[in-house]
């Protein structure tokens, strides 16, 4: 009898053991799953995506499948956040996390990227006219569905996370306005914004992997990097000359809502050649490095959705 007791108290320790693991599984974002995404939208079927395109509807469908199999709900009635563009009719995609605490899952975290692209260039090179737009912003857009996929998994953040697939921002940042402005009028709570934008490719000399735009606005890279324990977001002094803060989807809920709103990228078109270009192609992107670089920030968007107060600030001007 003692023998047969001591092999159920060695079952049972082991049986607990084994849930505890599997409650806390570490989840990868791998290299060939972000391939597989931006191979799908980059590709020429989708004839660059430009905004009203049948290629964009191809991709917004794909965009709305990849949600519902991971089980990210729609935050409106439909994952489609409808707008016009002149009189062409044109939709982001937003899929939202509800946070697991009770008081501070009224708070909003957007993480965002835009899915639209230029369409057919008037600059044919090899007879090729398809912009195809991997890096710009298929990379971006694989970020975003990956980090859906990982929260909607573990399920451990506080806080609400809105994923959101832009529309139209190569036309003026129009599907990012039209959204700040409807969540500001419908006085949503929304603590920060992170946007995903050109991750493809990988700096060579500089002690970061990647920089975040407007920089100097708010302690966003500060709190991340000490949120992730090492230098992984930096300073670009090519996005402060050019501005970059201005050029994409963060800009307008920077404006609308005055609070942290900012890009993070790994090209600031000084380490990549094919910008607005036929031949930004998937297989010119560096898929280890992507992988590398989301998975390095997941753990910081975790830290920052469960933090009970909202460390992440504007300085002040």
């Amino acid at each position: 009898m003692k023998k047969l007791t001591s092999i159920l108290i060695l079952l049972l320790i082991f049986s607990c053991k084994t849930s505890v693991k599997t409650e806390s599984k570490t989840i990868t974002i791998t290299n060939s799953e972000l391939k597989t995404i931006v191979t799908y939208l980059a590709s020429d079927g989708l004839q660059g995506r430009d905004t009203g395109s049948e290629g964009i509807e191809k991709a917004a469908t794909f965009l709305e499948n990849q949600l519902k199999t991971y089980e990210v709900k729609p935050y409106f009635e439909t994952y489609r956040d409808y707008f016009k563009v002149d009189s062409i009719n044109a939709f982001n995609i937003v899929g939202v996390i509800e946070g697991n605490d009770p008081k501070l899952k009224n708070e909003y975290i957007i993480i965002g990227a835009h899915y639209d692209h230029i369409g057919i260039s008037k600059k044919i090179v090899a007879s090729d006219s398809i912009a195809n737009g991997a890096n710009d912003n298929a990379a971006g857009t694989s970020s975003v569905l990956a980090m859906a996929k990982y929260f909607a998994a573990k399920k451990n953040n506080k806080r609400s996370l809105l994923f959101v697939l832009f529309s139209a921002e190569e036309k003026g940042l129009l599907g990012s306005k039209h959204l700040a402005d409807k969540l500001k009028s419908e006085n949503i709570n929304l603590y920060t914004m992170v946007n995903m934008e050109m991750i493809g490719v990988p700096f060579k000399d500089r002690d970061y992997v990647a920089f975040v735009t407007g920089y100097d606005k708010s302690n966003m890279a500060i709190k991340m990097n000490e949120y992730l324990g090492s230098k992984v977001i930096g300073f670009s002094e090519i996005s402060k000359k050019y501005n970059l803060f201005r050029q994409s989807d963060n800009y307008a809920f920077y404006k609308a809502f005055n609070l942290p709103s900012h890009t993070i990228s790994s090209c600031d078109l000084s380490n990549y050649d094919y910008y607005h270009h036929v031949d930004d192609e998937a297989d010119k992107l560096d898929y280890n490095h992507m992988a590398n670089l989301i998975n390095k920030i997941i753990p910081g968007i975790e830290k920052m959705s469960n933090t009970t107060t909202k460390e992440i600030v504007m300085y002040e001007k």
